[in-house]
């Protein structure tokens, strides 16, 4: 598996907005949806890659542990649904369904928002603040599929709940590392050759 890393998209950046549909409920979702929160989440992820499916459950863990707080939550996938069966609209949708996602799965299908918030790899994770400044950008913890250590969330978790009581996240972050997004023939953006 080769590895691909964050871009690490400077901290303070806005959350770039977007318009894009869930995979599930096939409703459109804006950036304007989470207006009302101390903290929004972007997760770009995918289901064929095999960093996202080490950490899936995990993902929908933190979607049920922070429910009905002041957290908005989105996952998208970017991969050029050509590349991969389960990264159609379908297999994305069994997805959400069989792990349990209770946020929001979008499709970009035009690839246009991984390209706005420069997401590089799946998994990549982008927190703002209530402002919807970006302060955290970074790994879920330090597993891997190859590495042997346990899946525990800390180092998202903890930005999470650092930026939801107002406290400062430590700008030095690790890069979050997974597959390269599967950009479609003559669509990889600038940042990523």
């Amino acid at each position: 598996m080769a590895l691909t890393e964050s871009t690490m998209l400077t901290l303070g950046t806005k959350s770039p907005d977007f318009r894009l549909v869930d995979v599930v409920t096939n409703r459109e979702v804006t950036l304007s949806d989470f207006k009302d929160g101390n903290a929004f989440l972007v997760m770009f992820i995918c289901r064929h890659c095999p960093y996202v499916k080490h950490i899936e459950e995990e993902l929908a863990k933190i979607g049920r542990d922070y429910k009905g707080k002041s957290l908005g939550i989105v996952a998208i996938s970017s991969n050029d649904p050509d590349y991969a069966w389960e990264d159609r609209l379908e297999g994305l949708k069994e997805q959400a369904e069989s792990v349990g996602f209770s946020f929001p799965y979008l499709f970009d299908e035009d690839q246009s928002v991984a390209k706005a918030y420069t997401a590089a790899c799946t998994p990549d994770f982008f927190l703002f603040d209530k402002d919807k400044k970006l302060v955290y950008r970074g790994q879920l913890d330090d597993s891997r599929p190859e590495n042997g250590l346990p899946v525990t969330g800390k180092d998202l978790r903890n930005a999470i709940d650092n930026v939801l009581i107002g406290k400062s996240i430590d700008a030095s972050q690790k890069p979050s590392a997974g597959c390269n997004i599967k950009w479609k023939q003559g669509n990889s953006p600038s940042y990523f050759a």
